[in-house]
């Protein structure tokens, strides 16, 4: 059997080192056919422990978002890369952006940035949706509503202290349409407002939607 039968199973999810071994079992030293491989880039490394099948095996490779669960969990996609990709901001994020509950962290690896920012719970648990980002892959993204809050809580040295300061964020700084931010869910923001973060700049937040209805 070759080493490419022997991956494409696994060819849309990060491979822990576990699953690596699993796989090599045949072979008298795994973890030195772990390193060839790498050095071959038929496998690609990620982080101590986790790995992506390399171009050499000429197979696929997980989205970007399910690289960033495994990566750091639990994680959700956020801020910038969520509100690309609900079409709020008209930047392309350079990194992939994500919230989680554990400490704050940056992965610089072979595929991408990863970014990381601390949530506290129970925030952490509200406004997050299951979505298939591509075939069979499944991933945690931010709904809209939490993709705002989330940006508005987590960007560093924000200080909002008017709806004329918050509409110049908006409209001008992140470039959201009026439209959009008409459209959001003012009662899912509303539920969250009691646990959240920095509650008087969601509360901002809250009276620009009101505006724009």
């Amino acid at each position: 059997m070759t080493l490419r039968t022997m991956f494409k199973p696994y060819q849309n999810v990060p491979l822990t080192r576990a699953v690596m071994l699993t796989i090599l079992a045949a072979y008298k030293r795994p973890n030195d056919k772990i390193s060839d491989m790498i050095k071959q880039g038929q496998i690609l490394h990620l982080k101590r422990g986790l790995y992506l099948t390399g171009p050499d095996l000429d197979l696929g490779q997980p989205h970007e978002f399910l690289i960033a669960q495994h990566l750091r969990g639990p994680s959700y996609i956020s801020l910038e890369t969520a509100l690309e990709f609900w079409g709020l901001i008209p930047e392309r994020a350079h990194e992939i952006s994500s919230v989680t509950l554990k400490n704050t962290q940056i992965y610089d690896t072979i595929v991408g940035r990863f970014s990381y920012q601390k949530s506290t719970f129970p925030y952490y648990t509200f406004g997050i949706e299951n979505i298939e980002i591509a075939a069979g892959q499944w991933v945690l993204m931010a709904s809209m509503e939490k993709a705002i809050c989330d940006k508005l809580i987590f960007t560093s040295n924000l200080n909002i202290r008017s709806v004329v300061q918050m509409q110049s964020y908006l409209f001008e700084d992140l470039r959201i349409n009026a439209q959009a931010i008409k459209n959001l869910n003012s009662a899912l923001i509303k539920s969250w407002y009691a646990v959240s973060p920095k509650k008087n700049t969601l509360q901002f937040l809250l009276k620009t939607i009101e505006l724009c209805s």
